[in-house]
C-alpha cells in the first residue's frame, strides 16, 4: 500500500479558506435562524395573549355559564384559533378550534386531555394537540372565569424552514463563488513560489562535482522582489545560489591550484633528483678525478636545492595547518638590517638603500628566524627578478599599532596578469619551468612562504607594481610601546647613497 504525500499548498489553502468561510456562513445562518425564531415566536405569543384577553372579556358577560364558548361565533378570529373554558383544577370544560371554512369545531376527548393542566398565570406554553399539531397556549383567570387560548406553530415553523432553505442556498452559492475566487487568487499568488520551487529543484538536480555546470539557475527578477513574501524567498534563494556558486568556483580553483602545485612540486623535485642520478652514474663509470670532483659539487648543490625545496613545502604545510609560531620579542629594525646585509653580499650588482628609524627598536612578537626568512624572501625576489644596477629600497615606518616594511625597486615590474597570483606557490613570470642555470631562477615558493609567515604572525602583505616601480608592503602588529634601545646600534654596511641604518 503506497502512502500518499501531503497535498500541495495551492490545494490545501483554498480548502482551508473554504472550510473557514463555510463555518462563518454556518454560524451567521444559525444566528439568523435563532433570531428569526425568537422574533416570530414572540409575535405569536403576543397574538395568543391578545386572544386570551379577548376570550376572558367575552366570557365575563355570561359568568353563570362556565362552558359557554359563544364568543367564538362572533367571527373575526384567525384560522386555527383554539379556545377552551377551564375549571378550578385546570380541566377543560368545553373547547373548540376555529376552522377556516367550517367555523368552530368542538375538541375531542384526547385533545381536551392534552390541554389539561395549563396553569392560568398568563405564561405561554407549547402543547402538542392530537390531530392539530403544536400550539402555543396560555390560560387566564379573571374573577374565577378561566379561559384558555392558543394558536398553531405551523406558520412559524414553515417560515423558519423557508428561511433556512434560502440561507442554505445563498450560503452554498456564496461558498462556491468564494471558493472559486480563493482558488484563482491562491493559485495566482502561489505562482511565484512555484517558479521559486522549480528553480530550487533545478539547482538540487544540477551536478555539483568538479565537472558540473558553471552557471546555476536563478529565480527571475520579478519573482525576487523583496517587497513580497514570495519575493523575499526568491531573493534569499538567489543569494544562497550565489554563495553555492562562489563556493563551487573556489573549490574548483583550489583543486586546480592543488593539481598545479603537485605537478610543479613533482617537477621541482624531479629535476635535482635527475641531476643527482646522472652525476652518480657518471662517477660509477670511473670518471677522471677532475670530473668526479665536479660531479660531487653538483650532487651537493642539487641535494641542497632539493632539501631547501622540501623544507619550504613542509613549512607551507605547517603554516597552512594553523600552527602558531614561536612567541618571542624581536627587533624588526635589527632583523631587516641583517637581511639587507646578506642580500647586498649576494647581489652586489644592485644598489641597496635602507631607511630605518634611529631611536627606538621596533618590537614584534614571533619567530625571529621565520621573520628573517620572510624578509630575505622579499629581498631575494627583488634581486633575482630585476636586472643589474636596479635600486632596491628597504624602509621601515611605525605607528602605535603596527610596523610597516616596504621593499621597493625600480625594475621592469610584475606582469599585470601575474599580480593576483604572485603569492601562490610556484608562481613564476616564466611558466615553462626552465632555468637559466643552477642559480638562474627560484622555485616559485619564496613569496608564498613569505606571505604564509607574515599571515601566521597576524600581519598582512600586498604588492603594487607598474613598470619602473614595484613595492611590497608588509604590516606587522606592534608589541606594546617602543622603548629606548638597550643595545648599541649594529654596524651596518653603507649603501650606494645612504649609510645603512640612516633615515632618508
Amino acid at each position: 500500500m503506497t502512502r500518499r504525500g501531503p497535498r500541495p499548498l495551492r490545494t490545501r489553502l483554498p480548502l482551508l479558506l473554504a472550510t473557514v468561510l463555510a463555518g462563518v456562513c454556518g454560524a451567521l445562518g444559525l444566528t439568523t435562524a435563532l433570531a428569526q425564531h425568537a422574533y416570530l415566536t414572540g409575535e405569536l405569543d403576543g397574538r395568543v395573549n391578545d386572544a386570551a384577553v379577548s376570550g376572558v372579556t367575552a366570557a365575563a358577560r355570561h359568568p353563570g355559564r362556565p362552558d359557554d364558548l359563544a364568543f367564538l361565533g362572533t367571527g373575526g378570529h384567525p384560522s386555527g384559533l383554539l379556545a377552551a373554558r377551564l375549571d378550578t383544577g385546570g380541566h377543560v370544560l368545553a373547547g373548540a378550534v376555529v376552522r377556516r371554512d367550517d367555523g368552530p369545531s368542538p375538541l375531542g376527548a384526547a385533545q381536551r386531555s392534552a390541554l389539561t393542566g395549563v396553569p392560568d398565570d398568563g405564561t405561554v406554553h407549547t402543547r402538542t394537540v392530537p390531530g392539530l399539531g403544536a400550539y402555543r397556549v396560555t390560560a387566564l383567570d379573571a374573577s374565577g372565569i378561566r379561559v384558555l387560548a392558543g394558536l398553531p406553530l405551523d406558520d412559524v415553523r414553515h417560515t423558519l424552514r423557508a428561511l433556512v432553505r434560502i440561507e442554505a442556498a445563498a450560503t452554498a452559492g456564496a461558498l462556491v463563488l468564494a471558493g472559486g475566487c480563493c482558488v484563482l487568487a491562491v493559485r495566482r499568488g502561489l505562482r511565484p513560489l512555484g517558479r521559486v520551487a522549480a528553480a530550487a529543484d533545478q539547482v538540487a538536480r544540477a551536478p555539483l562535482g568538479p565537472k558540473g555546470p558553471t552557471g546555476l539557475a536563478r529565480v527571475p527578477a520579478p519573482d525576487a522582489d523583496p517587497g513580497t513574501e514570495a519575493g523575499r524567498v526568491g531573493a534569499a534563494l538567489n543569494r544562497m545560489i550565489d554563495e553555492v556558486e562562489a563556493s563551487l568556483g573556489e573549490r574548483r580553483r583550489g583543486e586546480e591550484r592543488m593539481r598545479r602545485f603537485i605537478a610543479d612540486a613533482g617537477h621541482e623535485l624531479r629535476t635535482p633528483l635527475a641531476s643527482i642520478a646522472g652525476y652518480a652514474e657518471l662517477m660509477n663509470r670511473g670518471a677522471r678525478p677532475d670530473t668526479a670532483d665536479l660531479a660531487w659539487r653538483r650532487i651537493g648543490a642539487e641535494s641542497a636545492r632539493m632539501t631547501g625545496l622540501v623544507e619550504d613545502l613542509l613549512l607551507l604545510a605547517r603554516l597552512a595547518e594553523g600552527r602558531p609560531p614561536q612567541a618571542a620579542e624581536t627587533d624588526l629594525a635589527l632583523l631587516v638590517a641583517e637581511a639587507v646585509r646578506q642580500a647586498r653580499t649576494a647581489g652586489a650588482d644592485h644598489v641597496w638603500r635602507v631607511e630605518l628609524p634611529l631611536d627606538p627598536p621596533l618590537r614584534v612578537t614571533g619567530d625571529g628566524p621565520r621573520l628573517r626568512q620572510a624578509v630575505s624572501a622579499l629581498l631575494a625576489n627583488a634581486r633575482m627578478h630585476t636586472p643589474p644596477g636596479t635600486t632596491v629600497t628597504v624602509s621601515l615606518a611605525t605607528t602605535a599599532a603596527r610596523h610597516t616594511l616596504r621593499v621597493r625597486d625600480d625594475g621592469p615590474g610584475i606582469p599585470r596578469d601575474l599580480l593576483p597570483a604572485v603569492f601562490d606557490p610556484f608562481t613564476r613570470a616564466d611558466p615553462s619551468r626552465t632555468r637559466a642555470g643552477l642559480g638562474g631562477g627560484g622555485s616559485g615558493l619564496g613569496l608564498a612562504v613569505a606571505a604564509a609567515i607574515v599571515h601566521a604572525h597576524g600581519g598582512a602583505v600586498r604588492v603594487d607594481s607598474v613598470p619602473g616601480r614595484t613595492e611590497f608592503t608588509v604590516d606587522f602588529p606592534a608589541t606594546g610601546p617602543s622603548l629606548p634601545s638597550a643595545h648599541p646600534a649594529p654596524e651596518h654596511p653603507p649603501t650606494a647613497s645612504h649609510p645603512l641604518g640612516s633615515s632618508a
